[in-house]
Order: structure tokens, then sequence, then C-alpha cells
């Protein structure tokens, strides 16, 4: 099975498109103390059914070393006390940020949260130069999503004005086709 990679990107502030709210309370709230266990968590529960595997062999120290860097931030969507969703923003050179990773815990999905998430996400993107004292001014928003990813993700980001700059198809590795590992080993896929 061939894998398309589409690579996005906004080049100003006023590329963004925010989506509506949704209609129920969301809280999107900067997690602003390094914690691998959190990361681990919101990295598996969301990306587990989505082939996420790169970061299932980071040790902790790994995790900490990645969450610790000045201009690393993790964003996290609360729905009544419970996390529904995170963007992971990674402040790079030159004054781009990557949209690391981004996406919705299974419940969430179909509730009207994606888009909202993703458009305080990229927000928080532009003006991550703000929070990191000698950080250079956010000039460039990027990220990529492929066609292993959630059927809606090409579509939000492109609704959040983001737009295809590159395409690559390739094939996976020697994963099983459909195979996902699921939030945790042995959890496998949920329905």
């Amino acid at each position: 099975m061939d894998v398309t990679t589409w690579y996005l990107e906004q080049t100003s502030p006023a590329d963004l498109r925010p989506a509506h709210r949704p209609g129920e309370p969301v809280d999107i709230v900067r997690a602003e103390v390094p914690s691998p266990e959190f990361g681990r968590f919101l990295y598996t529960a969301v990306g587990g059914d989505w082939q996420w595997t790169d970061r299932l062999p980071w040790t902790w120290r790994q995790w900490m070393d990645w969450l610790a860097r000045p201009g690393a931030e993790i964003w996290v969507a609360w729905l009544r006390g419970t996390p529904a969703g995170y963007v992971e923003l990674d402040a790079q050179e030159e004054g781009t940020v990557e949209i690391a990773y981004f996406g919705l815990l299974p419940y969430a999905i179909g509730r009207g949260l994606g888009g909202h998430l993703l458009s305080e996400g990229a927000a928080r993107a532009w003006d991550l130069a703000g929070r990191w004292p000698g950080r250079e001014a956010t000039r460039r928003v990027w990220v990529h999503t492929c066609s292993l990813d959630g059927p809606a993700a090409l579509a939000n980001y492109r609704a959040r004005g983001f737009r295809i700059y590159d395409e690559k198809r390739n094939a996976p590795g020697d994963e099983d086709e459909g195979a996902t590992p699921g939030p945790w080993p042995g959890a496998g896929p949920r329905a």
C-alpha cells in the first residue's frame, strides 16, 4: 500500500481561517511543565489508531529532553476535565514553527473539536516567540499529514488556511497493512 504524505504551510498569520467554536465548552491549555508521562499518554492515546509509532521506543529521558527544549509546547484540549486532544509545537530555526503532532482522542472525534483545536494551535504557533524570550518571530508554520492519518486531517488543515507545498508517495515500512498499535501494547485498534 502506498502512503501519500502532504506538506502544508502558512506564511502569514492572516492565512489562518479559524473554525467555529464547538457546541460544548472546551478549554485549551498549555501544558507548561515538561512531563514525559503525559506527553507519551497524549501521543499514544491520539496516535495509536493512526500508525504513530516513531516515538514508541523513546525512553523517559528522550521524552524529557524533547519536551524541555526552548520553544517546544504542548497545548491540550480539555472537555469537562478530560483530555480531548492536543497540538504539539516545535519551534525551529529562522522563525519556523512545526505543528509536530495534532489530533483528538477517539471519544472526541466527530464532536466539532478538531477544527477549533487546530485553529488555536496554529494561532499559538504564530505567537510562540512572545512566550520564549530571544526567539525570532514566527514567519512560517508548517505541518505534514499522510494517508494513514484520520480521514478528516487533510481537509481540516486546508480549511484552516494551510496550503500544500509538497507531496510525496512512498511505501510504508514493514508494518502490517492496516494494523495499528492502539494506545498501549496489546490494546489493539478501537472500532
